[in-house]
């Protein structure tokens, strides 16, 4: 059930990012474009590590 409600949480911050700056979305995938691969694959494992240090700290 966890899973589900972590899903929806990110469900609704896309959404409102979709919603309420989709400039700002189109702006950010140009800029991801212009990135390389690597760059994009570590940008990718940075947050994700940071997403598990977040969870370890909650306690999850």
């Amino acid at each position: 059930m966890e899973a589900v409600r972590a899903i929806a949480y990110v469900l609704i911050a896309e959404g409102l990012v979709y919603a309420l700056a989709p400039s700002l979305v189109e702006q950010l995938l140009q800029a991801l474009r212009a990135t390389t691969l690597e760059k994009r694959r570590m940008i990718g494992l940075v947050f994700t590590a940071l997403g598990v240090v977040l969870l370890w700290l909650a306690g999850v």
